[in-house]
């Protein structure tokens, strides 16, 4: 390997916005991140579940129709 082309490689601590540090080696100097695996929503599983224009609503209003009939036995049987 050529001594001249290669950058330098640093001992760094990468700095999240939550206040976790993780010691590091990289090319730069100093890290500073928004996101990390402590704070970040996959890792944490504290995601929200985003309502999109009213989807659940929607599609609660759909289904409720349909429960109350299927709740009622004695009204589809026929008598004999």
């Amino acid at each position: 390997m050529k001594d001249s082309i290669h950058p330098e490689y640093f001992e760094t601590t990468v700095r999240c916005a939550c206040g976790s540090e993780v010691q590091t080696r990289t090319t730069l100097k100093d890290l500073h991140v928004e996101v990390c695996s402590k704070c970040h929503p996959f890792f944490t599983g504290k995601q929200k579940l985003m309502d999109t224009a009213g989807r659940i609503e929607k599609f609660k209003r759909k289904y409720a129709k349909a429960q109350p009939a299927a709740s009622k036995p004695e009204e589809t049987a026929s008598p004999q």
